[in-house]
């Protein structure tokens, strides 16, 4: 095995299509600059979706460990190393963001000092540690990582701007990028009123159902409505019958999130119980994490397909988990 990941011999980058996975691939792509870079989601990596393209020459970042790849860089909790990862190198540590450890291990070796502002943000966001008047003040970097939710071809572009020293604000201001960003507020008035209109809160957890509507949302949007009046939300998204790899829909899912307005230190409660409940592919952090919804039959996963009284299964055993906190 290399000695280091610089010994390493990268062609391909799989990161998270998120402003964290983006940012780890830009830096990862100022030492491997001619590596051809793959978004992906940690659900589509456990359902093998990259198995053919990841080897040995494979750096895998900001998503699940894959035992072929040649590098493996994460801080998520739930994909914390527990075992032999034969050949891989694993860089996995207690970080805010992806972003930061590629920044420790590469400012070895290569200048990174035009990521050091753009890194703190990518760690307040990544890790929850954004105030409620920040993330009120609307960033630049929080329109950043709106755009790359735009689709992969927007991603690689800003990563490519990143790669090459491109600045947030010259990145915004790109005649593309600045079209997006009028949509992005468009749409922004359009999710305010589907959670607004689809928000119930249980026991201080604000439940936002917006599976169905090809709208997505973070933790951030759900808490900084709804207040003080809940201390975690959980998020639906995605389409039945959807599955990962097969089209632009994405399978029927759940996200939680602490209220990180309000509990600045970290949650009451480890959410991540609720995202591996049902789906042993779940997980995230304790205060950011997902999963599938599963069918379920007496609260026992059950081999068929996923109903709509499976969420409403789902959601109703979440819901006892989290009373007894």
């Amino acid at each position: 095995m290399a000695e280091g990941p610089f010994d390493l011999e990268i062609r391909r980058i799989v990161t998270d299509s998120d402003l964290d996975g983006v940012v780890t691939g830009a830096i990862l792509r100022r030492w491997w600059t001619d590596a051809n870079v793959i978004f992906g989601h940690p659900g589509e990596l456990r359902a093998g979706v990259f198995d053919e393209v990841i080897d040995r020459r494979t750096a895998v970042c900001d998503l699940p460990m894959h035992r072929s790849c040649g590098l493996s860089i994460d801080h998520h909790q739930s994909n914390k190393p527990d075992g032999d990862a034969g050949d891989s190198m694993i860089i996995w540590r207690e970080s805010p963001s992806a972003a930061r450890i590629a920044y420790d291990v590469f400012s070895e070796r290569v200048d990174l000092s035009d990521f050091e502002s753009l890194l703190e943000w990518v760690d307040k966001l990544d890790s929850g540690a954004i105030s409620h008047e920040e993330y009120l003040a609307d960033s630049p970097v929080l329109w950043l990582s709106r755009v790359i939710d735009a689709g992969e071809g927007i991603a690689m572009k800003v990563l490519e701007f990143l790669q090459g020293g491109v600045t947030v604000d010259q990145i915004l201001s790109d005649s593309e990028i600045s079209e997006i960003i009028i949509d992005k507020k468009r749409e922004m008035g359009v999710l305010i009123a589907s959670i607004r209109d689809n928000m119930l809160i249980e026991d201080r957890m604000a439940i936002v159902r917006l599976d169905g509507t090809g709208i997505r949302s973070n933790g951030y949007q759900v808490t900084a409505m709804a207040g003080d009046k809940c201390d975690a939300c959980m998020v639906i998204h995605g389409d039945l019958g959807a599955t990962f790899g097969e089209g632009d829909n994405y399978p029927v899912s759940a996200s939680f999130y602490t209220n990180s307005f309000l509990h600045r230190s970290g949650g009451i409660y480890d959410l991540t119980a609720l995202a591996t409940r049902f789906d042993s592919d779940g997980g995230g952090h304790a205060n950011a994490c997902g999963c599938r919804i599963k069918p379920i039959d007496d609260r026992v996963v059950a081999d068929r397909g996923v109903t709509e009284d499976d969420i409403t299964r789902n959601i109703g055993a979440w819901l006892q988990m989290w009373s007894e906190r």
